[in-house]
């Protein structure tokens, strides 16, 4: 079977349950407990990076390599719900970050300007991420099997003259059973905290693992159900790149 690369998400891993109830005020793109995330906030962040489209920077080094890649305003969402997420797990469980991240180590990997507001808050996200410890592997279902091959074959990474058992057999890594494990613990985090999204935004979801061209490998919805989409797919025996998070088959 044919390999494609796959990426773990460096700044993203969550989680999502929907909760009784749906809350939706106008002007609240998310709520994490009693804290609302307004619109407002979502558009600053996003007004800042347009401005920067057009301003020459002050700081040379400060800029985007390969030129400004906008994130859409679900992205900046889904960062800052996971940003509020991984905070409220840290401070319950006293957890504390190793390594401090900054804004000019993830501005180029995301293509925005490091003195930028989003960038700030990114490189929170991925220090906070990373305080927190590994969770315990998942091993999948043959359910989560089904539809990983099912979804990877919708999203053209895998040959439609893959069988499910051809398939299967080579799905089940360390890697896929991380990204199931963080998923669990995340989803009950989310469900904890009360995560709620939104309409404007379903579904809303944050990828554990990646496709390189993009496509989600694991990933989590935020807020209420309101898709069947799956939101699994994997590849072939793994094969982790040391520098990225890189998984090559």
């Amino acid at each position: 079977m044919r390999a494609r690369r796959l990426i773990a998400a460096a700044s993203v891993a969550v989680g999502l349950v929907a909760i009784a109830g749906c809350r939706a005020e106008p002007g609240v793109a998310a709520y994490v407990g009693d804290h609302r995330i307004t619109e407002d906030a979502v558009t600053r962040l996003l007004d800042e990076l347009r401005a920067e489209q057009s301003t020459p920077s002050a700081s040379p080094e400060q800029a985007a390599p390969n030129g400004l890649r906008m994130p859409s305003r679900n992205q900046v969402v889904s960062n800052l719900v996971l940003l509020d997420v991984c905070q409220r797990i840290a401070d319950d469980k006293g957890y504390q970050p190793q390594q401090q991240i900054t804004a000019d180590q993830v501005g180029p990997q995301l293509g925005v300007p490091a003195d930028t507001a989003y960038a700030e808050r990114v490189a929170e996200l991925t220090t906070c991420m990373n305080s927190l410890p590994a969770a315990e592997p998942v091993a999948p279902t043959e359910q989560d099997l089904v539809e990983l091959v099912t979804a990877g074959k919708a999203a053209g990474v895998i040959p439609a003259e893959v069988t499910i058992q051809q398939a299967a057999a080579q799905l089940d890594g360390d890697q896929l059973r991380g990204a199931l494990g963080s998923k669990k613990v995340l989803a009950k985090a989310v469900a904890d905290y009360q995560v709620s999204v939104s309409p404007r935004y379903r579904p809303l979801e944050i990828p554990l693992l990646s496709f390189a061209a993009g496509q989600a490998a694991v990933s989590v919805p935020l807020g209420e159900p309101g898709s069947d989409a799956v939101t699994d797919v994997s590849k072939p025996e793994p094969e982790v790149s040391e520098s990225a998070g890189a998984v090559t088959p």
